[in-house]
């Protein structure tokens, strides 16, 4: 099968009308700010995926690059450092230097929705975008999906099927391309703060995942 090609969304999308109103209504209050689509961030090479919920109001939807901004992108680029997935020093900035090794992250929907809560409408329309982006990596191996929303659309845009996917943390699932689907709670503040997932419950998300790294 030939690999597709990525797809990003244009600056204007116009595919969700309510998301389409509420990146007007922010780039009207915050000119500066990102206010788009997010496109995906890491490896064109990568052997791992991650698949986020959406983008932050004053995290990615300010700076235009997933996670960087806001409290969830801390553990997670720590993380990805860690295990050797990252490379730079992680400044919450855009322009930090910062780079993927073997992996990417791609956002379930890629523009942010309001009180942090997409439709199912718009995360249906939106894997037209995360579909591609994942069939476009060559070496993808492992795909890990933070958060019920990320796997759900993860797993359908594998081509698999939900009632024999349940989500749970480190759950894993063997979609019928033969990738393997690793899930781990979202990595949001409100999950950290109440110790629904900690650093060590992270961490064993991506331990797990290194098992499927090339070589």
């Amino acid at each position: 099968m030939i690999p597709a090609t990525p797809i990003e969304p244009p600056r204007d999308c116009p595919l969700c009308p309510r998301l389409v109103d509420f990146r007007e209504t922010q780039r009207a209050a915050h000119p500066g700010w990102h206010n788009a689509p997010v496109p995906s961030f890491g490896d064109p090479q990568a052997w791992l995926a991650i698949v986020g919920l959406a983008p932050g109001l004053q995290g990615a939807n300010r700076t235009g690059r997933p996670f960087t901004g806001d409290f969830a992108g801390v553990l997670l680029y720590e993380t990805l450092g860690k295990f050797g997935l990252a490379e730079g020093t992680f400044a919450a900035k855009p322009d930090d230097g910062l780079e993927l090794t073997g992996a990417v992250i791609i956002n379930a929907v890629r523009c942010v929705p309001p009180q942090n809560k997409p439709t199912p409408a718009e995360i249906k329309t939106c894997r037209e975008f995360l579909t591609p982006n994942l069939e476009a990596l060559p070496n993808l191996r492992v795909v890990v999906a933070l958060g019920a929303i990320g796997h759900q659309s993860a797993v359908k845009a594998m081509g698999g099927r939900l009632p024999k996917a349940r989500f749970a943390h480190l759950a894993e699932h063997v979609m019928p391309s033969g990738l393997t689907l690793i899930d781990s709670y979202h990595c949001s503040r409100y999950n950290q703060n109440t110790r629904v997932l900690t650093a060590e419950m992270f961490e064993a998300v991506f331990e797990r995942a290194l098992a499927f790294r090339p070589g």
